[in-house]
């Protein structure tokens, strides 16, 4: 029996994925979680197979979560399921451990295969992002390879507007860490101000600028 924990935020989302497991006669859902912190006391108390996380989450992402629930537990495989299709975010949910990513768009049968495929120790990547991740090795054009998952996790954080002090709370490091982080970042990215950071996030498809329809009156 292939024992699941599912990260996602949105009750919904999670009770969906749970009777599409618990209808598989070799896997269930052994644990849920709505946060890394919460993920993490999972991953401690109760024996787990395989962890199947979204990236985007309250606070800190599934690449935090990934890394944290790997260096409690590193017989856990990770599956990321996720909305992101960016390389930016592959490369570093991979560097950060993961065994799998799906995207969101992908069938109920890919996710029940995937869960299959890391429990047995082999990768797996969802057609629609393996386009991109591969023009971008190809290319050589993927800025954030150049920075370590938790580096990579302070500047999805700052460019979605959390200021330092509240990154610190929710990656569990202090302020100067975080600090040091930034400035790493801005200069393995070369950039030089906060605002053409986030222009650089952005591009990439870290996060999204509001448009002008967007902006409230």
């Amino acid at each position: 029996m292939i024992r699941i924990l599912l990260l996602d935020d949105h009750n919904i989302v999670r009770s969906g994925y749970r009777r599409l497991i618990d209808a598989e006669p070799d896997m269930c859902v052994a644990a849920e979680a709505a946060t890394v912190d919460d993920a993490y006391a999972a991953a401690r108390d109760t024996a787990l197979d395989v962890a199947v996380v979204d990236l985007s989450l309250r606070g800190a992402s599934g690449i935090e979560a990934t890394r944290r629930i790997l260096a409690r537990s590193p017989g856990i495989r990770v599956l990321v399921l996720t909305m992101h299709d960016s390389p930016g975010f592959v490369t570093q949910a991979f560097r950060a451990g993961a065994m799998g990513y799906l995207t969101k768009s992908s069938d109920p049968g890919e996710l029940i295969g995937g869960i299959r495929q890391v429990a047995a120790g082999r990768r797996v990547l969802s057609a629609d992002v393996a386009q991109g991740v591969a023009n971008a090795a190809l290319e050589e054009d993927d800025l954030f390879s150049r920075l370590t998952p938790r580096e990579f996790e302070v500047l999805r954080m700052a460019a979605s507007g959390e200021s330092p002090p509240r990154i610190a709370l929710h990656m569990h490091l202090s302020h100067k860490t975080i600090l040091n982080h930034l400035s790493a970042v801005r200069q393995k990215l070369d950039t030089e101000t906060d605002f053409s950071l986030l222009r650089l996030a952005a591009r990439h498809g870290l996060v999204e600028l509001p448009t002008p329809s967007s902006v409230p009156c």
